[in-house]
C-alpha cells in the first residue's frame, strides 16, 4: 500500500547511486546478490540478539535492493535479474522471522511460524497473479517499471520493512508485531484472491 508513495520519494537518490555504480561498470545482478548477503548478515545478527546491528544491516540491504532495479533500467533489464531479485527478496523476508525465532525460541517460535505462514500466502498469491498476468499480457499501471505484474496489497515491501524495524527496536514485543502483521497479511491474501478471481474470470 505504501510502496507507491515511498518509491517516488526514493527514486532520485536511488538514481544517483545507480548512475554512479553504472559508471564504474557494476552490474545490477551483483548489487542484487550483495544486498541479499547483507540481508543474511542482518538475520545472523538478529539471531545472535544483536538487534541494533541487525536493523542497520537490514536497512542497508533494502537500500541495495532498491538500487539494483534502477541500475538495471539504465542498461537493459534481464529475465535473470528479475528472477534473482524476486527470489532473493522472498528468501530475505523469510529469514528475519526465522532469526527472531532462533534468538528467543521459547517466546518467538510460534508467532514467527504464524508470520511465515502468512508470508507464504502473500507470496503465493503475488506470484500466481504475476504468472497468469504475464500469460495474458497484462501490465500494472501502478508499478510500470517492474519486470512483472506487481499486484499491490495492504502489506507490501515498505510495510514489511517498517514491521521488521519495529521488531528490532522493541524485540521483546516481537509476538505482538508478528501476530498483528500476520493479520494484515491475511487481509492482503483475501484482496489478492478477490483480484485474481475477478481478473481471470472468463
Amino acid at each position: 500500500m505504501l510502496d507507491r508513495i515511498a518509491l517516488p520519494l526514493l527514486r532520485p537518490a536511488l538514481s544517483v547511486a545507480a548512475r554512479a555504480l553504472n559508471r564504474r561498470g557494476v552490474h545490477a545482478d551483483h548489487v542484487t546478490v550483495f544486498g541479499f548477503v547483507i540481508g543474511m548478515l542482518a538475520a545472523w545478527a538478529i539471531a545472535l540478539n544483536h538487534f541494533s546491528l541487525g536493523l542497520a544491516l537490514l536497512l542497508i540491504s533494502r537500500l541495495f535492493d532498491g538500487i539494483d532495479g534502477t541500475l538495471a533500467r539504465l542498461t537493459a533489464p534481464t529475465a535473470r535479474g528479475g528472477f534473482l531479485d524476486i527470489t532473493l527478496d522472498f528468501l530475505f523476508y523469510a529469514s528475519i522471522p526465522l532469526a527472531f525465532a532462533i534468538a528467543q525460541p521459547t517466546t518467538n517460535a510460534l508467532p514467527a511460524a504464524v508470520l511465515l505462514a502468512a508470508f507464504i500466502g502473500t507470496a503465493s498469491t503475488f506470484l500466481a497473479f504475476a504468472t497468469l498476468a504475464a500469460q495474458r499480457g497484462m501490465k500494472s499501471a501502478a508499478f510500470p517499471d517492474k519486470g512483472f505484474y506487481y499486484l499491490g496489497g495492504l502489506t507490501e515491501a515498505t510495510e514489511t520493512l517498517i514491521c521488521f524495524a519495529l521488531m528490532c527496536l522493541w524485540p521483546a514485543q516481537f509476538a505482538v508485531f508478528a501476530y498483528s502483521f500476520a493479520a494484515l497479511c491475511g487481509l492482503t491474501i483475501a484482496t489478492r484472491l478477490w483480484a485474481g478471481w475477478r481478473a481471470f474470470s472468463d
